[in-house]
């Protein structure tokens, strides 16, 4: 039985998440249909986050939607990939330059990437093509409260076994 949000191999044998991806128009009333995209494809691909994650998830992405949109005021591309029970949001737009600025006490903007750095798990930037690409993960309740630091973990492992 096929779930939504999953694609299934011919065969059915094979289960899997892909990246989903599409265009953001430069316009600021497209970020709010963006962010609830992301939301959606949280909870169709079932990852295990608790309200406060969500809410973290909704404000990180809404914060690098409308960076792309304010700074490059072109067209971006938002890709969710499921790595695990990680969720990471990549927005790349085609301005090659990340600048951080120190943000003014007296303004009412500038604080985004703050925002990012203290909700997000991690959270970068890279080059990509002409562009950059920001972008920021989220964990899961279990591997939030459990980190191993890419080791895998032990959970329902019954027994050791020999390797002949």
């Amino acid at each position: 039985m096929a779930h939504r949000g999953l694609i299934v191999s011919p065969l059915k044998t094979a289960r899997f998440p892909v990246p989903l991806e599409w265009g953001v128009p430069p316009d600021g009333a497209a970020v709010p249909p963006a962010r609830r995209l992301v939301l959606e494809i949280a909870r169709v691909w079932g990852m295990p986050f608790s309200a406060e994650a969500l809410q973290e998830l909704e404000l990180c992405a809404s914060e690098v939607i409308a960076n792309a949109m304010e700074h490059a005021k072109a067209r971006c591309t938002v890709t969710v990939r499921r790595v695990g029970e990680r969720l990471r949001v990549e927005v790349e737009d085609p301005v090659p330059n990340f600048e951080r600025c120190a943000a003014d006490p007296e303004s009412t903007s500038g604080r985004g990437l703050m925002l990012v750095e203290a909700l997000a798990d991690a959270w970068g930037w890279h080059p990509a093509g002409e562009g950059k690409v920001v972008w920021f993960e989220i964990l899961g309740a279990c591997e939030a409260q459990d980190l191993t630091h890419g080791w895998g973990s032990a959970y329902d492992l019954l027994s050791p076994r020999s390797v002949a």
